[in-house]
């Protein structure tokens, strides 16, 4: 490092010494001569601006050179960020394929995951869906079902195939307002005609789908009448005079329209039984547990990096809240193992939020008998109660997780001492399908 500064010193001192000569020039050159300096005489005396601007280009070219010393802490981050980046180019990998039935990959790798996606049941017609089928479906099975019951086909419609809750209640209000005009008043005809132009009905009626069938549903006909005043004619929604039984129906109607809720599929528990397995705690997920896309997984793998940062930084209590809300809005579904006493595993799917009651009600129901109190363990030793009003992923057990069942001691105890014997824990139903956990 001395040497590298003598050299830099030595430049200097070249640059400075003025401009060279060449050996063959002419000694007569009428080129002016630079002054000669005589001997002894004093030196200029750098300016204090000189020398601080000297001292601060030798820092910068020192600090330049210097080698970085690495700490065991960059160690560990440049390590992470290594292991990071494999697992975000592995999970990208995963990813880049074409969706197969919803399920993320091609057919031929779905025998890598410990499910081959998340299935619904149609409310309506009881047949198994995947994500991506089940919205249509519903849809379908929606108007099919005009053919039977208009007036319900149509409350459907308008609660389900609309997403904004509060335009759909601004709609149902104004159709309510309509129903209640014609049932006060049935002799006034003002009241049974909705002119199609108009603004409150263009604004809060006419966009919500279904709303025009339901009103078509209670008898309104589509009618072409002269507007008043005006040589011209407009489209009116028109209500023929009704008998006194026929409006006690359309205030039945509009009941069931004001109570109506949204069709939705059911998540199918997908209830699979294994046999003693070693391997119950591996979990390979597809995608469709996780609610994000192929882009924000990635930029999710990319994050973890900051988790070593953040963990040497000390951190509020609502900052920390913050980040579990945030890792628990990653999922959208929960995959649990129940261990059982005779070692078989019961396994079912689960949405992130459900109740921790709703996993007992499913335990529960695969039991042959059902009525014997139990309870499951979670991993680490905590136990979950039957009446807890925590959600799965509040618990920790989202995405993936393997609990563990136990009989009530007691109530087993009182069992034993009345002569009983330990029963089959399983339906016979679930037992027929039994497979093996590879």
């Amino acid at each position: 490092m001395k040497k590298f500064f003598d050299d830099i010193k030595k430049d200097i001192k070249f640059k400075s010494a003025g401009p060279g000569k060449k050996l063959t020039d002419d000694r007569s050159s009428s080129k002016p001569q630079a002054p000669k300096v005589p001997h002894g005489a004093p030196r200029k005396t750098p300016t204090e601006g000189a020398e601080k601007a000297g001292a601060a280009a030798l820092a910068r070219i020192e600090q330049q050179h210097r080698p970085v010393l690495k700490t065991s802490q960059d160690a560990i981050r440049n390590q992470v960020k290594r292991e990071l980046e494999a697992e975000a180019a592995a999970t990208a990998a995963s990813l880049k394929n074409t969706d197969v039935e919803g399920s993320g990959v091609p057919q031929k790798d779905l025998s890598c995951f410990s499910v081959s996606g998340v299935f619904f049941i149609c409310p309506l017609t009881g047949k198994t869906l995947t994500k991506t089928e089940r919205e249509m479906h519903i849809k379908e099975a929606i108007l099919m079902r005009f053919s039977e019951d208009a007036i319900e086909a149509s409350i459907m419609m308008i609660h389900t195939f609309n997403k904004d809750k509060e335009k759909v209640k601004a709609a149902v209000d104004v159709i309510s307002k309509y129903v209640e005009n014609i049932c006060k008043n049935p002799t006034e005809e003002k009241y049974r005609k909705i002119k199609l132009s108009n603004k409150v009905f263009q604004e809060k009626v006419s966009g919500i789908e279904g709303s025009r069938e339901y009103l078509q549903a209670l008898g309104f006909e589509s009618t072409t009448l002269p507007v008043d005043g005006e040589d011209r004619t407009e489209e009116f929604l028109v209500l023929p005079a009704q008998e006194s039984e026929v409006l006690e129906q359309m205030k039945a109607h509009l009941e069931r329209l004001q109570k109506g809720e949204p069709v939705r599929a059911k998540l199918d528990h997908q209830t699979q039984v294994f046999r003693p397995s070693q391997h119950a705690t591996h979990f390979q997920l597809p995608p469709d547990f996780y609610n994000l896309t192929a882009e924000e997984l990635k930029r999710e793998q990319q994050l973890k990096s900051e988790i070593v940062e953040r963990n040497t930084m000390l951190r509020t209590k609502a900052m920390r809240e913050k980040d579990e809300q945030r890792e628990r809005r990653k999922y959208n579904y929960v995959l649990l193992r129940v261990r059982l006493p005779d070692e078989n595993i019961l396994q079912g799917t689960f949405l992130a939020w459900e109740r921790v009651a709703a996993l007992y009600q499913f335990v529960r129901d695969s039991l042959e008998n059902g009525w014997q109190p139990f309870e499951l363990m979670a991993p680490g030793g905590q136990k979950l109660k039957d009446d807890e009003e925590l959600a799965l992923n509040e618990c920790n057990l989202a995405p993936a997780a393997e609990l563990t069942f136990s009989w009530d001691a007691a109530v087993q105890a009182d069992i034993a001492a009345a002569g009983g014997k330990n029963a089959i824990l399983l339906k016979a139903a679930l037992l027929e399908n039994i497979k093996i956990l590879s």
